[in-house]
């Protein structure tokens, strides 16, 4: 069976695409630079941690616990096998799964809530989503393979705790969504089927354009049936959460720019401008903070963004690492990595610490 793929909205990969085709004219006023991260956010837990494993084996992470701790990949020395592992904070690592390589596998879209693990694998034998208890300790079971057509973003909604279940959507049939859950400790699994595409948001909201040029229009609450409108001026690219929308578009003299806004339309304000492009997936993560980033004279050369947080309480813009690539959100915590192809470090903030 074809290994399942993710989607991204285009309008945003495209319009994410164009920011890196623009540099600032000196007719662009610069603001006052942003607070280091260090100095902003003291007692912030954070991490540098080594790209590979004791056994030397390289290691992605998928899912941070806390700053040090996390859930991730890596191959065996061999290279015949992928390892699902937890990798605690003094770098011991346990393994939880492993798949052959001759199969095309993927650990992908985990996310946790803190009690449960839950994770979907992917390989030439198919697609199942599976579950662990983190405290307890228990062997990771198999929740079911009845996953439908399912749509991952990138989003660290593609996968939801809610409620005892694990919910995630799939595409239907005649343009509509399925939204699929499934107990955590297996079971049948509930198919709820809603006209046009939707991704998961926050628990219990949906969230429609996440495949159209314009982006989100609507909210949709999955307990009341509730449409929330959002309210837009019609430019750029919108991304909702149930508490903030993010924009992105080109102001009058053709430079990007990102907003934010509740999704009526209110409390609109603009954080960032000049070379600003998105970085994640999602929106006003934990409802606090707006992460992006912003191109440098040195991203031409290497690649890497200066990486920021605009904090929405107290209207400030907090810089987290000049020189960031590869960087990735999951359930509170921010990771990227620093240095080149042959030599990095990864870092890790947990922002609930903030």
């Amino acid at each position: 069976m074809e290994q399942r793929k993710r989607y991204t909205s285009l309008g945003a990969a495209l319009l994410a695409a164009g920011v890196m085709l623009f540099a600032p004219s000196d007719a662009v006023k610069k603001a006052a630079p942003p607070v280091d991260a260090r100095v902003a956010w003291p007692r912030a837990q954070r991490a540098a941690l080594a790209a590979t494993l004791d056994d030397g084996t390289a290691y992605t992470p998928v899912v941070f616990l806390d700053a040090q701790r996390s859930i991730g990949t890596a191959p065996t020395r061999d290279g015949h096998t992928l390892r699902l592992v937890s990798r605690a904070a003094d770098g011991k690592v346990r393994v939880i799964r492993t798949l052959p390589m001759k199969l095309n596998p993927s650990f992908e879209s985990a996310t946790t809530d803190g009690q449960s693990l839950v994770w979907a694998e992917s390989s030439k034998a198919g697609q199942q989503l599976w579950a662990m208890d983190l405290r307890a300790g228990t062997p990771p079971h198999e929740l079911t393979a009845e996953m439908g057509d399912a749509r991952f973003y990138q989003s660290q909604y593609d996968l939801v705790l809610a409620e005892g279940r694990v919910h995630w959507v799939a595409a239907g049939a005649q343009d509509s969504t399925e939204v699929r859950s499934v107990d955590l400790r297996g079971g049948p699994v509930d198919i709820r089927s809603e006209a046009g595409t939707w991704a998961l948001s926050a628990w219990p909201w949906l969230t429609d354009g996440v495949t159209a040029a314009g982006g989100a229009t609507r909210l949709r609450n999955l307990t009341t049936g509730q449409d929330k409108a959002v309210v837009t001026n019609g430019r750029g690219v919108t991304a909702c959460s149930p508490v903030w929308c993010q924009t992105v578009a080109f102001n009058r003299d053709g430079y990007p720019q990102i907003s934010l806004m509740k999704p009526d339309g209110s409390d609109r304000r603009l954080i960032a401008a000049g070379t600003a492009g998105t970085v994640i997936a999602d929106t006003a993560v934990l409802d606090r903070f707006e992460v992006f980033s912003q191109t440098t004279a040195n991203s031409e050369l290497t690649g890497h963004v200066d990486l920021l947080a605009y904090e929405i309480d107290t209207r400030s813009t907090v810089e987290i690492s000049p020189d960031a690539t590869d960087v990735m959100y999951r359930a509170g915590v921010l990771w990227w990595s620093t240095g080149n192809q042959d030599e990095f470090v990864r870092h890790a903030l947990d922002l609930r610490t903030v």
